[in-house]
């Protein structure tokens, strides 16, 4: 396994695991536990996404598409504009 992203936060974390897995991408997210550490350590590089070697490069062009993604006008329903309905 090899570690192939470092999300901002839990929350980009658990959406990057259901896209990876929607995908058939299995992955597995480093230092979850350490999050509640967070003062004592250092905030950055605690998260980190693994996958298998053979997959590495398939997961992180996926992610690529993710962070480069930009919404689509007109997706936001009507009863919260400018919020994406996921």
């Amino acid at each position: 396994m090899q570690r192939i992203y470092e999300p901002e936060n839990l929350m980009e974390a658990e959406l990057l695991l259901g896209m990876l897995a929607s995908e058939g991408v299995e992955a597995r997210l480093e230092g979850r536990d350490l999050i509640g550490a967070t003062g004592e350590l250092p905030v950055f590089g605690l998260l980190g996404l693994a996958v298998a070697n053979d997959r590495a490069q398939y997961a992180r062009e996926l992610i690529d598409a993710y962070n480069a993604a930009s919404p689509v006008a007109g997706d936001e329903p009507e009863s919260f504009p400018d919020v994406l309905d996921c």
